[in-house]
C-alpha cells in the first residue's frame, strides 16, 4: 500500500454531496487537489473542486478518468456503484477498499458482521416475503421497525410497526423484489455516536463520544460530550475501536448506537464515512473528522481529537434556512456551514450551525435563543 499522498497530488472523491464538499475543503487547505465524480452539474463538491467529472456512478469511462487523474481515491457516501469501486480497486488507490462499502450498504450485511464480532445489535430477521414477516413476527413481535436493506437514509423507507394494523399496512411492500430487515424496536435512554479513524499505517483515532437527538427520522442535534457517565462513554469508544480492527477499517467509520437504561449499548447502524454527527468537529476539535479522514487515506499521522469546548450542533433543513439567514445578525458566536445547494425543500439538509460555550447548557441557551429551533423541550425527553 502506498505510503504517502504529498500536497500537489490529486484526491478522487465519488459522491458530490456535502460530506463530499467538506472533505475537498479539508483537502484543498492541506494543499492537495480534487476531483470529483458526480452526474449533478454544479454540486456541492464540485463547487469547491478543481475538477468535476459529471457522469453516472457506474460509468466505465469516469471510473477511468477518475482513476488516471488521482492518486488517492475516497468515497462520501454509500450509494455508489459497487462495480465502478470494483474497478477503482484494481486500476487506482481506493485505501477503504470495496469491503465496507460492501458491508454497510446492506443492512443485513451490516448486522451479521457486527453481530458476527460480540457486539450487541437489536434483535432482527430478514424479510422479502409474506412468509419472512409472519416468522420475524413470530420471532421477534411488536413493536419493530421494517427498514429496507439498501438505500435508506433520514427515516426514509422505514416503517414503524406497533400493531397487527401496521403489519397489514406494510404486507403489500413485499412483493419479492426488495429486501427488508425486521428490527426489535429498542426502548432507548439515548442514541450516540462514535467516529472512528484508522490511517493506512494502522494508526487509530476516536472522536469524543456525541449525543443525538432526531425529529422525524432525521438528525435535529448532537450534543457534545455527550451527558453519559465515564464508564458509558469508556465503553462506547472501545466498541468502536474494535469494530474498526475487526473489520480491518481504513479510514472513517461512524458508528451509531442506542444506549439503554440499563447501561447496555446496542449498534444501530454504521456509516463508512464522515457523518453529520461529527460536524461539530469542524469547530470545536483540534482536528476535524473531515481532516483526519483525509490524513488517514493518504498515510499522514493522524492529528489530536481532543475538544476544545463543549458545543452543540444543529442541522439547517430547508425549512429552517431563510429564518437563519434572517437572524445572521446574532452569529457572532456561531459558525455557519452551508452546503451550496440548488433548491431549500423541506427536510433537506442545507447546512448546519455549531455553537461552542464554556458548558453545554449555555450552548443549548444560545441555540435555543436564536428561535430557529426548539432545542430545550426535547432535551428534557433524552435525558
Amino acid at each position: 500500500m502506498k505510503k504517502h499522498i504529498l500536497p500537489g497530488e490529486t484526491i478522487g472523491i465519488l459522491g458530490g454531496g456535502q460530506l463530499g464538499r467538506m472533505m475537498a475543503i479539508s483537502a484543498k487547505e492541506m494543499g492537495f487537489r480534487v476531483a470529483v465524480l458526480d452526474p449533478k452539474a454544479d454540486n456541492p463538491c464540485a463547487q469547491v473542486s478543481d475538477h468535476a467529472i459529471l457522469t453516472d456512478y457506474d460509468d466505465p469511462n469516469g471510473a477511468k478518468q477518475l482513476a488516471d487523474e488521482t492518486s488517492v481515491i475516497t468515497y462520501e457516501f454509500e450509494n455508489v456503484d459497487l462495480g465502478t469501486v470494483g474497478y477503482l480497486e484494481k486500476h487506482a488507490f481506493l485505501p477503504q477498499g470495496g469491503e465496507l462499502l460492501k458491508m454497510t450498504k446492506d443492512r443485513i450485511n451490516e448486522k451479521n458482521t457486527i453481530s458476527s464480532h460480540d457486539i450487541a445489535v437489536a434483535p432482527y430477521h430478514p424479510v422479502k416475503s409474506l412468509n419472512d414477516l409472519e416468522e420475524a413476527y413470530a420471532e421477534i413481535g411488536l413493536p419493530a421497525v421494517l427498514k429496507t436493506c439498501q438505500g435508506g437514509y433520514d427515516g426514509k423507507g422505514q416503517y414503524v410497526l406497533r400493531t397487527e394494523a401496521d403489519l397489514d399496512d406494510v404486507r403489500p411492500l413485499l412483493n419479492g423484489d426488495t429486501p427488508f430487515v425486521f428490527e426489535k424496536w429498542l426502548t432507548f435512554e439515548k442514541e450516540i455516536s462514535v467516529i472512528v479513524t484508522r490511517s493506512t499505517q494502522g494508526e487509530t483515532a476516536v472522536f469524543p463520544v456525541a449525543e443525538n437527538i432526531h425529529r422525524n427520522n432525521i438528525l435535529h442535534h448532537t450534543i457534545v460530550p455527550a451527558r453519559i457517565s465515564d464508564t458509558v462513554q469508556k465503553k462506547a469508544e472501545a466498541l468502536a475501536v474494535k469494530l474498526a480492527e475487526k473489520i480491518d477499517l481504513i479510514g472513517t467509520l461512524a458508528v451509531e448506537m442506542f444506549l439503554t437504561q440499563d447501561g447496555s449499548i446496542y449498534v444501530n447502524e454504521c456509516a463508512p464515512r464522515p457523518h453529520n454527527s461529527g460536524h461539530f468537529s469542524i469547530n470545536a476539535c483540534i482536528t476535524s473528522q473531515f481532516r483526519q479522514h483525509i490524513r488517514a487515506i493518504c498515510g499522514w499521522p493522524l492529528g489530536s481529537t481532543a475538544l476544545l469546548k463543549p458545543v452543540i450542533m444543529v442541522n439547517i433543513l430547508g425549512q429552517h434556512l431563510q429564518p437563519v439567514l434572517d437572524v445572521i445578525d446574532q452569529f457572532a458566536d456561531v459558525h455557519l456551514h452551508l452546503y451550496g445547494k440548488d433548491e431549500a425543500k423541506t427536510d433537506r439538509k442545507m447546512g448546519h450551525v455549531t455553537i461552542l460555550a464554556d458548558t453545554v447548557d449555555e450552548a443549548i441557551e444560545k441555540a435555543e435563543s436564536l428561535g430557529v429551533w426548539k432545542i430545550k423541550d426535547r432535551v428534557e425527553i433524552s435525558k
